[in-house]
């Protein structure tokens, strides 16, 4: 029974990091088009090694946490110039 319930806090604990790490990869197309976007590339990279491996990653709660956390300040503070990169975009197609 107890490796049972390892078993779903560990497939529990993966499928929310999963969670972070793909709504991050969502967001390739749109930070490829920022200023930034070249210096992340490489890190966008890594992340999609990682997921490739994730399942034999040991994960604790407060891990995931501090990822959840930090994966929602990254959102946020993207924001701004995703929304401000759309707009523009949108603009454009209207002009055209």
């Amino acid at each position: 029974m107890a490796g049972d319930a390892f078993m779903q806090d560990h497939e529990g604990l993966h499928s929310r990091l999963k969670n972070c790490l793909q709504t991050i990869l969502e967001l390739e197309p749109d930070l490829e088009r920022l200023e930034l976007g070249g210096e992340l590339m490489q890190e966008f990279t890594v992340l999609k090694s990682f997921m490739e491996r994730l399942d034999a990653v040991l994960l604790d709660e407060d891990d995931v946490r501090r990822i959840e956390r930090a994966t929602a300040n990254f959102l946020e503070e993207l924001k701004g110039p995703v929304s401000a990169m759309r707009r523009r975009g949108e603009q454009r197609r209207l002009l055209q």
